[in-house]
Parts: C-alpha cells; structure tokens; sequence
C-alpha cells in the first residue's frame, strides 16, 4: 500500500495500452511492472474523468491475473483511490473470492471503504460479523463500514478536520481538531486503547501521521515516536497500517522501528512487507539500503518481492530523482514519489 502521486502525460490511449501490457507480463521485472501501475493510477485519478479513465482502471484491474499477492494488494489500493465507481465492481469481486491472497482481499475491502459507496456496505457487513473469515478480513471490513457509514453522515459535514499534506483517501479521516494545541499523549492513549473501535483509533493514527508532516514540525518526531507503539498492537492489520503511514511521512526517526519490523522474522508477513516499502521511501536515509539488501532472500515471497520494489525506490529517492515512473517509448506518462 505505497502511497504515490503522479504526473501528466499527454499521449492517451496507446499510453494506456502501452502501461497495461507491461503491467499484466508476467516476464517484466517487478519494480516494472509497478512504475506502469503508478502511471496508470495517475490517468485513472484524474478529476474530472477524461477518456482514458476507464480504460486505466480496466487495465489496473486486468493486473488481478497476476500470481503476485504483492502486485494485486497494491492494484486494489490504487483503484481504491480514483474516486470512481466504476472500480468497484473489481473489487467486489476480489474481496468475495475466498481463493484469493487474504493481503489481497484485505486491500480491496479497504479500497471499497475509501471509495465511500454505500452500496458496498452489505458485503462488507457480511464479511465483518463471519466468523469463518479470517480476522484481518472480518476488522479490515468493520473499519471499512464505519468509514462509508462517516463519509455519508451528517457528522462529516459538521466535522472541521486540520488540513493534510497528504492526498490519498485514507481507511479513516483524522481525528477531528478539538483545540488549538492537539495533544499528542491524547492521541497515543486513544490510539493505543484496544478497547475501542479499531476506526477511532485509526483516526488518532491519521492524526498523529498530520503532526508529523512536515519532517521539520515541532511535533514531528514526537509523533512518530507515539506512533511507533503502534507496531506493538495485537493487530496485524493495525501495524500494517502504522507502518503504512510512515511510508507516507518519509521520516528518519521512523528507521529504527521500521528496521525492527521487517528484522522480525515472526512478524505477519502483510506487515513486515509494509515496513519493507515504508524503509524504500526512506532511501536517501545512511544504512537503509544495506538493510534491505539483507532480506533479498527472505524465506517469505511477499517479503521479498518488497524488498525488490522497495530497493527501486530507494534508489529513486537516493538519486534524487524526479520522476518515479516507467515512460514507455511512444509516451511520457510518469509518476513522482509523494
């Protein structure tokens, strides 16, 4: 669940065309395979839709063939973050089949939260309350109504959020401003509390992710300390998430915890690839890529497939470059690293 933001590109259908076949080859190198992905999800987001909307979204969908519960995970991620309905049929569908990567199925029932539709709320309800599910399917859902039950209500119109640096469509909003001054050993509490709904305590995640951005805030490594805690919680799906968000922050004084993480060897495979990827955004940081390095043989495949997509970011980041994307030969459409 890499977060990424993305740039135009003028070329149209055959970029399309172009993206998808390369996204769906089996035969492409993953890291690859992966800048396509980005570069579509940048033509499948665009507001307001143009004529390669949908065919993006189809092509990013198409991916779902693929053997590598890595690359489907983030193909759910990406369409739920383009807004758009026709995406949710894929996802349905994903999440229903019970053949499928739980990783897998876990993103596409947190996609079909972000995209806020209410007419996913009865699969999502039936899944939550089965208990033949596996319980980061049953959670990952029960946060997923809450939040389309939220994106619909009349406590979101009358809720003042503090503005986020961030552009996704998050599981849960941020905790909404209570005070001038947000107080960070509130928010761990609330965080750390597992006794409460796992969506509130995401909202004091989202919160905590705002204070810490930019690296530079006054706030910033105290929160990222708060929320390192998190990676203790008896949820995977919850350190998942938290290791997600430090992917997002690119912040130093989250190294130490991440390392931890991924070094873990009993550690849920969903998380430590998680911290894999959330380390490959931190490449310019002295160490992580001989961190990463040690893993290329991990016994996991989703570990080391991370480890391999994550060594093409940290490369990025280390060169500075400022385009993270594939540019096929007859097109320009590029992606850049949030």
């Amino acid at each position: 669940m890499t977060e990424h933001t993305t740039t135009p590109s003028a070329e149209g259908d055959n970029t399309v065309l172009t993206l998808r076949k390369v996204l769906v080859s089996e035969s492409e190198p993953l890291a690859r395979r992966f800048r396509a992905l980005f570069s579509l999800k940048y033509l499948a987001c665009q507001q307001p839709v143009t004529e390669n909307t949908l065919p993006a979204i189809e092509a990013i969908a198409a991916g779902f063939s693929s053997p590598s519960a890595l690359l489907k995970h983030e193909l759910a991620y990406c369409l739920g973050q383009t807004r758009n309905p026709d995406a949710v049929a894929f996802l349905q569908q994903v999440l229903k089949d019970t053949d499928e990567d739980v990783m897998c199925r876990h993103e596409a029932a947190e996609a079909l939260g972000a995209l806020g539709y209410e007419d996913s709320l009865a699969i999502l309800r039936a899944l939550k309350d089965d208990e033949n599910e596996p319980e980061v399917i049953r959670e990952t859902c029960d946060i997923a109504v809450d939040r389309i039950l939220w994106e619909n209500s009349d406590e979101r119109k009358a809720e003042k959020l503090k503005p986020s640096d961030f552009t996704s469509i998050d599981p849960a909003p941020p905790l909404p401003l209570a005070a001038a001054e947000p107080s960070i050993p509130d928010l761990e509490k609330t965080l750390l509390d597992t006794k409460l709904p796992l969506f509130q305590r995401y909202r004091a995640m989202f919160a905590l992710r705002d204070l810490a951005s930019p690296p530079d805030l006054p706030t910033a490594v105290e929160a990222v300390d708060a929320l390192s805690k998190g990676l203790k919680d008896p949820s995977a799906l919850f350190r998942h998430e938290v290791a997600f968000v430090f992917g997002q922050l690119c912040h130093p004084a989250s190294v130490p915890s991440l390392t931890e993480c991924l070094s873990n060897q009993e550690e849920e495979g969903m998380v430590r690839h998680e911290a894999a990827e959330a380390l490959g955004s931190l490449g310019d940081v002295a160490g992580v890529e001989d961190t990463l390095k040690k893993f290329l043989n991990d016994p996991e495949q989703v570990v080391r497939d991370s480890i391999i997509v994550a060594l093409d970011m940290a490369e990025f980041e280390k060169n500075g470059e400022m385009e993270y994307a594939l540019v096929p030969d007859s097109a320009a459409s590029a992606v850049s690293a949030a």
